[in-house]
C-alpha cells in the first residue's frame, strides 16, 4: 500500500483545480485518490518486459485508403448558415470567451 496522501495534499489538489470541497468531500477524496494510487503501484509492479509495445489496441483496425473523396464548395458549406453568418464567405460563431 502506497503512502496516504494527506489532508494538505488534498486541499492543495483541488486548489490547483480549481475546486471548493467541503471537508467531507477532502476524506472521501483521501481515501479514493488512496485507492487509484494504490491500484497504479500493483499495475507498476507487473513485469511487462516481454509484452510488446503497441500503437493501436486492435491492429489492422484503422488502416484504409487514403483516397480523396468529393468536397463542399464554400457556397454549399454556406448554403444554411445565416445571413450574417456568412459574411465574407467564413462561419461566424458565437463569442466563447469574453
Amino acid at each position: 500500500m502506497s503512502t496516504p496522501l494527506s489532508r494538505l495534499e488534498i486541499e492543495r489538489l483541488a486548489e490547483l483545480s480549481r475546486l471548493e470541497l467541503t471537508p467531507d468531500e477532502v476524506e472521501r477524496f483521501i481515501a479514493q485518490l488512496g485507492a487509484i494510487l494504490d491500484y497504479v503501484e500493483q499495475v507498476r509492479a507487473l513485469d511487462t518486459t516481454a509484452v510488446p509495445a503497441t500503437a493501436h489496441l486492435v491492429s489492422g483496425a484503422l488502416e484504409r485508403e487514403d483516397t480523396p473523396h468529393a468536397v463542399l464548395t464554400r457556397e454549399e458549406a454556406l448554403a444554411n448558415a445565416p445571413e450574417a453568418a456568412a459574411e465574407a464567405g467564413l462561419f461566424k460563431v458565437p463569442r466563447v470567451f469574453a
